[in-house]
Protein backbone atom coordinates (compact mmCIF):
# COMPACT_ATOMS: atom_id res chain seq x y z
CA UNK A 1 0.00 0.00 0.00
CA UNK A 2 2.01 3.19 -1.13
CA UNK A 3 1.37 6.42 0.57
CA UNK A 4 1.38 10.13 -1.08
CA UNK A 5 2.80 12.72 0.82
CA UNK A 6 1.59 16.14 -0.85
CA UNK A 7 3.04 19.68 -0.13
CA UNK A 8 6.68 19.06 0.95
CA UNK A 9 8.51 22.11 0.72
CA UNK A 10 12.45 22.60 -0.09
CA UNK A 11 14.36 25.69 -0.60
CA UNK A 12 16.04 26.91 -3.94
CA UNK A 13 19.13 25.66 -2.75
CA UNK A 14 18.20 21.69 -1.57
CA UNK A 15 18.88 19.19 -3.94
CA UNK A 16 15.71 16.46 -4.26
CA UNK A 17 17.90 13.85 -3.23
CA UNK A 18 17.13 15.37 0.34
CA UNK A 19 13.02 14.45 -0.18
CA UNK A 20 13.18 11.09 1.85
CA UNK A 21 15.11 12.85 4.74
CA UNK A 22 12.03 15.61 4.43
CA UNK A 23 8.97 13.42 4.58
CA UNK A 24 10.92 11.20 7.09
CA UNK A 25 10.82 14.59 9.29
CA UNK A 26 7.19 15.82 8.26
CA UNK A 27 5.76 12.16 9.82
CA UNK A 28 8.75 11.46 12.55
CA UNK A 29 9.85 8.54 10.49
CA UNK A 30 13.45 6.73 10.37
CA UNK A 31 14.69 7.75 6.78
CA UNK A 32 15.99 4.54 6.78
CA UNK A 33 11.92 3.34 6.91
CA UNK A 34 11.82 4.87 3.71
CA UNK A 35 12.35 2.17 1.67
CA UNK A 36 11.52 4.21 -2.36
CA UNK A 37 10.17 6.52 -3.46
CA UNK A 38 8.91 8.89 -6.60
CA UNK A 39 8.24 12.26 -7.33
CA UNK A 40 4.54 12.72 -8.82
CA UNK A 41 3.90 16.18 -8.62
CA UNK A 42 6.24 19.20 -8.49
CA UNK A 43 4.91 22.97 -8.62
CA UNK A 44 6.01 26.55 -7.29
CA UNK A 45 5.29 28.73 -4.57
CA UNK A 46 6.19 32.42 -4.99
CA UNK A 47 4.38 33.81 -2.66
CA UNK A 48 6.77 35.02 -0.15
CA UNK A 49 9.23 35.94 -3.06
CA UNK A 50 11.98 36.18 -2.85
CA UNK A 51 11.82 33.18 -0.66
CA UNK A 52 10.23 30.72 -3.73
CA UNK A 53 9.71 28.00 -3.06
CA UNK A 54 9.68 24.06 -4.69
CA UNK A 55 6.76 22.01 -3.70
CA UNK A 56 6.72 18.72 -4.03
CA UNK A 57 4.09 15.38 -3.81
CA UNK A 58 6.03 12.38 -3.76
CA UNK A 59 4.44 8.52 -3.57
CA UNK A 60 6.52 6.12 -1.34
CA UNK A 61 6.55 3.14 0.75
CA UNK A 62 7.80 1.98 4.06
CA UNK A 63 8.65 -0.67 6.42
CA UNK A 64 5.03 -1.06 7.46
CA UNK A 65 2.79 1.53 5.00
CA UNK A 66 -0.40 0.66 7.15
CA UNK A 67 1.08 1.92 10.50
CA UNK A 68 2.77 4.76 9.24
CA UNK A 69 -0.80 5.95 7.68
CA UNK A 70 -2.54 4.91 10.97
CA UNK A 71 -0.15 7.09 12.98
CA UNK A 72 -0.50 10.62 11.02
CA UNK A 73 -4.55 9.93 10.83
CA UNK A 74 -5.18 13.07 11.05
CA UNK A 75 -2.48 14.53 8.43
CA UNK A 76 -4.74 15.38 5.49
CA UNK A 77 -1.39 15.66 3.08
CA UNK A 78 -1.25 12.16 3.97
CA UNK A 79 -2.98 9.20 1.68
CA UNK A 80 -3.07 5.74 0.21
CA UNK A 81 -1.40 6.18 -3.18
CA UNK A 82 -4.86 6.19 -5.66
CA UNK A 83 -5.15 3.56 -7.93
CA UNK A 84 -4.83 4.15 -11.85
CA UNK A 85 -7.24 3.16 -13.96
CA UNK A 86 -6.35 0.88 -17.09
CA UNK A 87 -7.04 1.84 -20.33
CA UNK A 88 -9.89 0.42 -21.62
CA UNK A 89 -9.54 -2.34 -24.33
CA UNK A 90 -12.37 -3.44 -26.38
CA UNK A 91 -13.11 -6.61 -28.00
CA UNK A 92 -15.07 -5.82 -31.41
CA UNK A 93 -17.38 -7.96 -33.00
CA UNK A 94 -17.31 -6.21 -36.71
CA UNK A 95 -14.33 -3.97 -38.06
CA UNK A 96 -15.34 -0.33 -38.24
CA UNK A 97 -14.11 1.58 -40.94
CA UNK A 98 -13.37 4.93 -39.65
CA UNK A 99 -12.16 7.76 -41.63
CA UNK A 100 -10.26 10.23 -39.04
CA UNK A 101 -10.09 14.29 -40.46
CA UNK A 102 -6.72 16.28 -38.92
CA UNK A 103 -3.71 15.14 -36.94
CA UNK A 104 -3.98 17.14 -34.04
CA UNK A 105 -4.13 16.37 -30.41
CA UNK A 106 -8.25 14.68 -31.10
CA UNK A 107 -7.30 13.14 -34.82
CA UNK A 108 -4.41 11.73 -33.58
CA UNK A 109 -5.03 10.18 -30.14
CA UNK A 110 -8.41 9.35 -31.57
CA UNK A 111 -6.60 7.04 -34.50
CA UNK A 112 -4.35 5.68 -31.84
CA UNK A 113 -7.02 4.39 -29.85
CA UNK A 114 -8.84 3.22 -32.88
CA UNK A 115 -6.56 1.52 -34.52
CA UNK A 116 -4.43 -0.44 -30.88
CA UNK A 117 -8.39 -1.78 -30.78
CA UNK A 118 -8.39 -3.52 -34.35
CA UNK A 119 -10.48 -0.87 -36.22
CA UNK A 120 -9.62 -0.15 -39.56
CA UNK A 121 -8.53 3.69 -39.70
CA UNK A 122 -7.79 6.13 -42.53
CA UNK A 123 -6.48 9.42 -41.16
CA UNK A 124 -6.01 11.99 -43.64
CA UNK A 125 -4.16 16.03 -42.86
CA UNK A 126 -4.70 18.65 -44.96
CA UNK A 127 -0.89 19.99 -44.56
CA UNK A 128 2.59 18.10 -44.66
CA UNK A 129 4.56 15.94 -42.40
CA UNK A 130 5.76 17.67 -39.44
CA UNK A 131 9.65 17.87 -41.13
CA UNK A 132 8.48 19.50 -44.21
CA UNK A 133 5.95 21.56 -42.46
CA UNK A 134 8.41 22.84 -40.43
CA UNK A 135 10.87 23.99 -43.44
CA UNK A 136 7.54 25.67 -45.00
CA UNK A 137 7.32 27.65 -41.98
CA UNK A 138 11.27 29.01 -41.32
CA UNK A 139 10.99 29.64 -45.48
CA UNK A 140 7.54 31.72 -44.70
CA UNK A 141 9.20 33.67 -41.56
CA UNK A 142 12.87 33.74 -43.10
CA UNK A 143 11.89 34.76 -46.65
CA UNK A 144 8.20 35.57 -46.21
CA UNK A 145 6.83 32.53 -48.72
CA UNK A 146 3.64 31.71 -47.53
CA UNK A 147 2.38 28.15 -47.91
CA UNK A 148 -1.74 28.24 -47.14
CA UNK A 149 -1.64 24.85 -46.87
CA UNK A 150 1.46 24.02 -44.82
CA UNK A 151 2.09 26.82 -42.34
CA UNK A 152 1.93 26.95 -38.16
CA UNK A 153 -1.98 26.24 -38.52
CA UNK A 154 -2.03 23.10 -40.78
CA UNK A 155 -0.25 20.18 -40.66
CA UNK A 156 1.03 17.10 -38.98
CA UNK A 157 0.27 18.16 -34.88
CA UNK A 158 -2.10 20.70 -35.53
CA UNK A 159 -1.63 24.54 -34.29
CA UNK A 160 0.29 23.20 -31.40
CA UNK A 161 2.88 22.10 -32.78
CA UNK A 162 4.16 25.80 -33.28
CA UNK A 163 3.45 27.07 -29.62
CA UNK A 164 4.82 26.01 -26.63
CA UNK A 165 3.60 22.30 -26.18
CA UNK A 166 1.58 23.30 -22.55
CA UNK A 167 -0.26 20.39 -21.00
CA UNK A 168 -1.80 22.03 -18.39
CA UNK A 169 -6.03 21.96 -18.45
CA UNK A 170 -8.42 22.30 -16.15
CA UNK A 171 -10.14 18.77 -17.08
CA UNK A 172 -9.97 16.60 -14.28
CA UNK A 173 -10.36 13.17 -16.42
CA UNK A 174 -8.91 9.90 -15.73
CA UNK A 175 -7.68 10.03 -19.49
CA UNK A 176 -5.01 12.61 -19.28
CA UNK A 177 -2.85 10.32 -17.50
CA UNK A 178 -2.98 8.34 -20.41
CA UNK A 179 -2.45 11.44 -22.74
CA UNK A 180 0.46 11.63 -21.20
CA UNK A 181 2.41 8.84 -20.41
CA UNK A 182 1.58 8.08 -24.46
CA UNK A 183 3.67 11.19 -24.97
CA UNK A 184 6.23 10.21 -22.65
CA UNK A 185 6.34 6.74 -24.60
CA UNK A 186 7.12 9.13 -27.96
CA UNK A 187 9.96 10.73 -26.63
CA UNK A 188 8.41 13.88 -24.45
CA UNK A 189 10.53 14.60 -21.22
CA UNK A 190 9.04 12.13 -18.40
CA UNK A 191 8.46 15.20 -16.17
CA UNK A 192 6.00 16.11 -17.77
CA UNK A 193 4.03 13.38 -15.86
CA UNK A 194 5.11 15.28 -12.57
CA UNK A 195 5.14 18.99 -13.24
CA UNK A 196 2.14 21.57 -11.83
CA UNK A 197 2.45 23.31 -15.38
CA UNK A 198 3.76 20.55 -17.99
CA UNK A 199 4.89 21.48 -21.91
CA UNK A 200 6.96 19.79 -24.28
CA UNK A 201 8.39 22.93 -26.35
CA UNK A 202 7.88 23.35 -29.62
CA UNK A 203 11.44 21.83 -30.46
CA UNK A 204 10.94 18.57 -28.92
CA UNK A 205 7.10 18.13 -29.52
CA UNK A 206 8.41 17.78 -33.52
CA UNK A 207 10.23 14.50 -32.68
CA UNK A 208 7.28 13.01 -30.60
CA UNK A 209 4.84 13.49 -33.73
CA UNK A 210 7.56 11.72 -36.02
CA UNK A 211 7.27 8.56 -33.24
CA UNK A 212 3.55 8.82 -32.78
CA UNK A 213 3.48 8.48 -36.91
CA UNK A 214 5.18 5.65 -36.99
CA UNK A 215 3.34 3.81 -34.31
CA UNK A 216 0.21 4.21 -36.07
CA UNK A 217 1.72 2.98 -39.37
CA UNK A 218 3.21 -0.15 -37.33
CA UNK A 219 -0.59 -0.61 -36.36
CA UNK A 220 -1.82 -0.47 -39.92
CA UNK A 221 -3.34 3.18 -39.96
CA UNK A 222 -3.45 4.49 -43.45
CA UNK A 223 -2.08 8.20 -43.59
CA UNK A 224 -2.12 10.24 -45.98
CA UNK A 225 -0.81 14.43 -46.13
CA UNK A 226 -1.91 16.93 -48.22
CA UNK A 227 -5.70 15.68 -48.57
CA UNK A 228 -7.94 17.74 -47.79
CA UNK A 229 -11.77 16.71 -46.89
CA UNK A 230 -14.13 18.82 -49.49
CA UNK A 231 -17.19 17.15 -48.94
CA UNK A 232 -19.07 14.32 -47.28
CA UNK A 233 -21.63 11.92 -48.88
CA UNK A 234 -24.82 10.74 -46.74
CA UNK A 235 -27.60 8.29 -47.35
CA UNK A 236 -30.94 8.42 -45.40
CA UNK A 237 -28.87 11.10 -42.95
CA UNK A 238 -26.12 9.07 -42.26
CA UNK A 239 -22.80 9.67 -43.77
CA UNK A 240 -21.08 6.79 -45.87
CA UNK A 241 -18.36 8.87 -47.89
CA UNK A 242 -16.31 11.49 -47.71
CA UNK A 243 -14.65 13.57 -51.02
CA UNK A 244 -11.12 13.90 -50.94
CA UNK A 245 -9.39 16.74 -52.57
CA UNK A 246 -12.54 17.40 -55.00
CA UNK A 247 -11.39 14.24 -56.92
CA UNK A 248 -11.73 11.52 -54.59
CA UNK A 249 -14.62 9.44 -52.90
CA UNK A 250 -13.35 7.46 -49.95
CA UNK A 251 -16.51 4.86 -48.27
CA UNK A 252 -16.43 5.22 -44.54
CA UNK A 253 -18.92 4.00 -41.82
CA UNK A 254 -17.69 6.53 -39.12
CA UNK A 255 -16.40 9.89 -39.59
CA UNK A 256 -14.13 11.58 -37.00
CA UNK A 257 -13.87 15.46 -37.73
CA UNK A 258 -11.09 16.98 -35.76
CA UNK A 259 -10.12 19.84 -38.06
CA UNK A 260 -8.49 22.71 -35.79
CA UNK A 261 -10.22 25.91 -34.97
CA UNK A 262 -8.71 27.64 -38.68
CA UNK A 263 -10.34 25.12 -40.89
CA UNK A 264 -12.84 27.87 -42.68
CA UNK A 265 -13.60 26.33 -45.53
CA UNK A 266 -14.41 23.19 -43.65
CA UNK A 267 -16.71 25.08 -41.73
CA UNK A 268 -18.21 26.43 -45.31
CA UNK A 269 -18.62 22.64 -46.62
CA UNK A 270 -20.24 21.77 -43.47
CA UNK A 271 -22.46 24.64 -43.59
CA UNK A 272 -23.70 23.61 -47.22
CA UNK A 273 -24.12 20.60 -46.29
CA UNK A 274 -26.63 21.63 -43.52
CA UNK A 275 -24.62 20.13 -40.89
CA UNK A 276 -25.80 21.60 -37.50
CA UNK A 277 -23.57 24.27 -35.99
CA UNK A 278 -24.12 27.28 -33.68
CA UNK A 279 -22.08 30.26 -32.91
CA UNK A 280 -19.78 30.02 -30.04
CA UNK A 281 -17.97 33.10 -27.85
CA UNK A 282 -14.49 33.53 -28.11
CA UNK A 283 -11.67 36.29 -27.32
CA UNK A 284 -9.39 38.81 -29.69
CA UNK A 285 -6.71 40.88 -28.61
CA UNK A 286 -2.97 41.56 -28.64
CA UNK A 287 0.22 39.70 -28.02
CA UNK A 288 2.36 41.50 -24.83
CA UNK A 289 5.94 40.86 -25.18
CA UNK A 290 8.53 41.51 -22.11
CA UNK A 291 11.89 41.10 -20.98
CA UNK A 292 12.04 37.69 -19.80
CA UNK A 293 14.10 38.69 -16.72
CA UNK A 294 11.78 41.28 -16.19
CA UNK A 295 9.03 38.91 -15.47
CA UNK A 296 11.00 36.74 -13.42
CA UNK A 297 11.53 39.84 -11.16
CA UNK A 298 8.09 40.29 -10.92
CA UNK A 299 7.35 36.95 -10.22
CA UNK A 300 9.88 35.35 -7.69
CA UNK A 301 11.84 38.29 -6.75
CA UNK A 302 15.09 37.63 -8.99
CA UNK A 303 15.97 38.09 -12.72
CA UNK A 304 17.05 34.06 -12.66
CA UNK A 305 17.40 31.03 -10.29
CA UNK A 306 19.62 27.84 -11.91
CA UNK A 307 16.76 26.21 -10.17
CA UNK A 308 13.70 28.00 -11.37
CA UNK A 309 11.49 27.68 -14.41
CA UNK A 310 11.58 31.14 -16.70
CA UNK A 311 8.40 32.57 -15.17
CA UNK A 312 4.80 32.58 -15.95
CA UNK A 313 2.05 34.48 -14.97
CA UNK A 314 -2.13 34.29 -15.26
CA UNK A 315 -4.21 37.86 -15.71
CA UNK A 316 -7.86 38.51 -14.88
CA UNK A 317 -10.06 41.03 -15.09
CA UNK A 318 -13.75 41.52 -15.60
CA UNK A 319 -15.32 44.88 -16.40
CA UNK A 320 -18.53 44.62 -14.62
CA UNK A 321 -20.20 47.15 -16.72
CA UNK A 322 -19.68 45.98 -19.80
CA UNK A 323 -19.57 42.22 -18.55
CA UNK A 324 -16.71 41.40 -20.33
CA UNK A 325 -13.78 40.05 -19.55
CA UNK A 326 -10.17 40.53 -20.06
CA UNK A 327 -7.29 37.92 -19.38
CA UNK A 328 -3.58 36.76 -20.57
CA UNK A 329 -3.88 33.39 -22.81
CA UNK A 330 -1.41 30.95 -23.62
CA UNK A 331 1.41 32.70 -21.94
CA UNK A 332 5.20 31.46 -23.44
CA UNK A 333 8.17 32.33 -20.98
CA UNK A 334 11.12 32.56 -22.97
CA UNK A 335 9.90 32.04 -26.05
CA UNK A 336 8.55 34.00 -29.16
CA UNK A 337 5.93 35.37 -30.88
CA UNK A 338 4.87 34.38 -34.28
CA UNK A 339 3.34 35.18 -37.28
CA UNK A 340 0.84 32.46 -37.47
CA UNK A 341 -1.20 33.52 -40.95
CA UNK A 342 -3.41 30.62 -42.52
CA UNK A 343 -5.05 32.80 -45.04
CA UNK A 344 -3.73 34.92 -47.53
CA UNK A 345 -3.97 38.64 -47.21
CA UNK A 346 -4.62 38.25 -43.30
CA UNK A 347 -2.64 38.21 -39.97
CA UNK A 348 -2.75 36.25 -36.55
CA UNK A 349 0.04 36.09 -34.27
CA UNK A 350 0.62 33.62 -31.82
CA UNK A 351 2.93 32.49 -28.88
CA UNK A 352 6.05 29.55 -29.35
CA UNK A 353 8.28 28.22 -26.51
CA UNK A 354 11.02 26.07 -26.89
CA UNK A 355 11.55 22.95 -24.60
CA UNK A 356 14.14 25.08 -22.21
CA UNK A 357 12.21 28.23 -22.96
CA UNK A 358 15.40 30.33 -22.49
CA UNK A 359 15.23 32.71 -25.30
CA UNK A 360 15.56 36.60 -24.46
CA UNK A 361 11.47 37.18 -23.93
CA UNK A 362 8.06 36.48 -22.75
CA UNK A 363 5.27 37.00 -24.15
CA UNK A 364 1.44 36.18 -23.58
CA UNK A 365 -1.82 36.73 -25.66
CA UNK A 366 -4.18 39.56 -23.98
CA UNK A 367 -7.60 39.08 -25.04
CA UNK A 368 -11.38 40.42 -24.48
CA UNK A 369 -14.08 38.09 -24.70
CA UNK A 370 -16.32 38.33 -27.94
CA UNK A 371 -19.99 37.56 -27.39
CA UNK A 372 -22.21 36.27 -30.79
CA UNK A 373 -24.25 39.46 -30.24
CA UNK A 374 -20.59 41.41 -31.41
CA UNK A 375 -20.68 39.65 -34.96
CA UNK A 376 -23.20 41.32 -36.53
CA UNK A 377 -25.38 38.41 -37.77
CA UNK A 378 -27.28 35.41 -36.20
CA UNK A 379 -25.20 32.44 -38.84
CA UNK A 380 -22.88 29.96 -37.53
CA UNK A 381 -20.45 31.41 -39.67
CA UNK A 382 -20.06 35.23 -38.68
CA UNK A 383 -17.51 34.31 -35.96
CA UNK A 384 -15.40 33.43 -38.91
CA UNK A 385 -16.00 36.33 -40.67
CA UNK A 386 -15.82 38.48 -38.03
CA UNK A 387 -12.12 36.86 -36.94
CA UNK A 388 -11.00 37.39 -40.75
CA UNK A 389 -11.58 41.07 -40.89
CA UNK A 390 -9.67 42.35 -37.95
CA UNK A 391 -6.75 39.56 -39.42
CA UNK A 392 -7.09 41.37 -42.72
CA UNK A 393 -6.94 44.91 -40.59
CA UNK A 394 -3.83 43.90 -39.19
CA UNK A 395 -2.10 42.85 -42.68
CA UNK A 396 -3.00 46.11 -44.01
CA UNK A 397 -1.56 48.09 -40.91
CA UNK A 398 1.80 46.20 -41.05
CA UNK A 399 2.25 47.24 -44.17
CA UNK A 400 0.76 44.25 -46.80
CA UNK A 401 4.03 42.26 -46.79
CA UNK A 402 3.66 39.90 -43.90
CA UNK A 403 5.19 42.41 -41.35
CA UNK A 404 2.98 42.35 -38.01
CA UNK A 405 1.77 45.78 -36.76
CA UNK A 406 3.42 46.35 -33.07
CA UNK A 407 3.39 49.24 -30.82
CA UNK A 408 4.63 49.98 -27.47
CA UNK A 409 2.43 49.33 -24.48
CA UNK A 410 3.17 53.10 -23.07
CA UNK A 411 2.02 54.72 -26.39
CA UNK A 412 -0.98 52.62 -26.56
CA UNK A 413 -2.04 53.04 -23.46
CA UNK A 414 -0.90 56.44 -22.82
CA UNK A 415 -0.31 57.99 -26.05
CA UNK A 416 3.05 58.17 -25.87
CA UNK A 417 6.66 56.08 -24.47
CA UNK A 418 8.37 53.31 -24.48
CA UNK A 419 10.08 51.66 -27.60
CA UNK A 420 9.22 48.41 -29.94
CA UNK A 421 11.18 45.49 -29.45
CA UNK A 422 9.99 42.29 -30.50
CA UNK A 423 11.41 38.94 -31.18
CA UNK A 424 8.20 38.29 -34.07
CA UNK A 425 9.32 37.19 -37.32
CA UNK A 426 9.55 37.67 -40.38
CA UNK A 427 9.61 41.09 -38.52
CA UNK A 428 7.24 43.53 -36.52
CA UNK A 429 6.55 47.29 -38.03
CA UNK A 430 5.20 50.27 -35.87
CA UNK A 431 1.51 50.79 -36.53
CA UNK A 432 -1.36 52.00 -34.60
CA UNK A 433 -2.94 48.98 -33.33
CA UNK A 434 -6.69 50.96 -32.52
CA UNK A 435 -7.24 49.88 -36.31
CA UNK A 436 -6.61 46.15 -36.21
CA UNK A 437 -9.44 45.56 -33.37
CA UNK A 438 -12.79 46.89 -32.81
CA UNK A 439 -12.86 50.07 -30.52
CA UNK A 440 -14.51 47.44 -27.20
CA UNK A 441 -11.85 45.65 -27.74
CA UNK A 442 -9.11 48.11 -27.41
CA UNK A 443 -11.02 50.43 -24.76
CA UNK A 444 -11.29 46.73 -22.61
CA UNK A 445 -7.65 46.59 -22.95
CA UNK A 446 -6.74 49.66 -21.47
CA UNK A 447 -9.52 49.68 -18.90
CA UNK A 448 -7.45 46.24 -18.08
CA UNK A 449 -3.97 46.99 -18.15
CA UNK A 450 -3.90 49.39 -14.97
CA UNK A 451 -5.31 46.62 -13.52
CA UNK A 452 -3.11 43.98 -14.05
CA UNK A 453 0.16 46.90 -13.36
CA UNK A 454 -1.67 46.37 -9.96
CA UNK A 455 -1.06 42.66 -9.37
CA UNK A 456 2.45 42.82 -11.31
CA UNK A 457 3.78 45.58 -10.67
CA UNK A 458 6.18 46.84 -13.60
CA UNK A 459 3.79 44.85 -16.03
CA UNK A 460 3.26 48.50 -17.72
CA UNK A 461 7.08 49.70 -19.06
CA UNK A 462 8.76 51.14 -21.73
CA UNK A 463 10.13 47.42 -22.35
CA UNK A 464 6.56 46.29 -23.12
CA UNK A 465 5.16 45.68 -26.62
CA UNK A 466 2.67 44.77 -28.46
CA UNK A 467 1.71 42.91 -31.85
CA UNK A 468 -1.44 42.34 -33.45
CA UNK A 469 -3.46 40.58 -33.46
CA UNK A 470 -4.22 37.46 -31.65
CA UNK A 471 -7.96 36.17 -32.88
CA UNK A 472 -7.49 32.09 -32.78
CA UNK A 473 -8.19 31.74 -29.10
CA UNK A 474 -10.21 29.29 -30.16
CA UNK A 475 -13.37 27.53 -32.27
CA UNK A 476 -15.77 31.15 -33.54
CA UNK A 477 -18.32 28.07 -33.60
CA UNK A 478 -19.44 24.38 -32.45
CA UNK A 479 -20.51 21.86 -34.34
CA UNK A 480 -23.60 20.18 -32.69
CA UNK A 481 -23.40 16.59 -31.06
CA UNK A 482 -24.75 14.55 -28.74
CA UNK A 483 -23.98 12.65 -25.49
CA UNK A 484 -22.56 9.94 -27.68
CA UNK A 485 -20.25 12.88 -29.10
CA UNK A 486 -22.26 12.04 -33.04
CA UNK A 487 -23.64 14.79 -35.41
CA UNK A 488 -26.89 15.55 -33.91
CA UNK A 489 -27.98 16.15 -38.06
CA UNK A 490 -25.63 13.53 -39.44
CA UNK A 491 -25.61 10.41 -37.91
CA UNK A 492 -21.75 8.64 -38.29
CA UNK A 493 -20.35 12.01 -38.21
CA UNK A 494 -18.12 12.40 -35.06
CA UNK A 495 -17.03 16.45 -34.35
CA UNK A 496 -14.29 16.69 -32.34
CA UNK A 497 -11.74 18.88 -30.18
CA UNK A 498 -10.96 22.45 -30.61
CA UNK A 499 -12.08 22.82 -33.91
CA UNK A 500 -15.70 21.54 -33.10
CA UNK A 501 -15.43 23.16 -30.21
CA UNK A 502 -15.43 20.91 -27.34
CA UNK A 503 -11.74 21.51 -26.77
CA UNK A 504 -9.21 24.26 -25.42
CA UNK A 505 -5.79 23.10 -25.61
CA UNK A 506 -3.64 20.13 -26.81
CA UNK A 507 -4.65 18.03 -23.21
CA UNK A 508 -8.30 18.73 -23.32
CA UNK A 509 -8.50 18.25 -27.19
CA UNK A 510 -6.55 14.93 -27.17
CA UNK A 511 -8.59 13.66 -24.30
CA UNK A 512 -11.72 15.04 -26.37
CA UNK A 513 -10.20 12.64 -29.54
CA UNK A 514 -9.84 9.33 -26.77
CA UNK A 515 -13.63 9.64 -25.78
CA UNK A 516 -14.71 10.37 -29.22
CA UNK A 517 -13.24 6.93 -30.30
CA UNK A 518 -14.28 5.04 -26.99
CA UNK A 519 -17.79 5.99 -28.37
CA UNK A 520 -17.05 4.60 -31.60
CA UNK A 521 -15.49 1.29 -30.36
CA UNK A 522 -18.64 1.01 -27.75
CA UNK A 523 -20.80 0.79 -30.91
CA UNK A 524 -18.82 -2.61 -32.83
CA UNK A 525 -18.02 -3.95 -28.77
CA UNK A 526 -19.08 -7.61 -27.87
Amino acid sequence: MPLRLREIPLVLDEDESVLPLRIAELLVLPVESILDWKIVRKGIDARKKPNVLRVYTVDFTTQNDSDVLAANSENQKLIETPLTSAETVFSLHQRPKVLVVGMGPAGLFAALRLAKNGADVTLIERGKPVEERYRDVQSFWNERNFNPESNIQFGEGGAGTFSDGKLNSRLNNPLMRNVLETLVQFGAPEEILYQAKPHVGSDRLRAVLINFRKQLQKLGVDIRFSTRLTGIETTQGKVVAAQLNDNEQLPAEQLILAVGHSARDSYQMLSEKAVRMEQKAFAIGLRVEHPLELINSIQYGMPKHPQLPAAEYSLAWNNRKSGRGVYSFCMCPGGMVVNAASEEGAIVVNGMSDFKRDAQRSNSALVVAVRSDDFGATDPLAGVRFQRRWEQQAFTAGGGNWSAPAQPLLEFLQGNGGRINSSCQPQVVAADLNACLPKFVTDELRLALPQFERKMRGFICEEATLIGVETRTSAPLRILRNADCESVSHAGLFPAGEGAGYAGGIMSAAVDGLKVADSILGRYSK
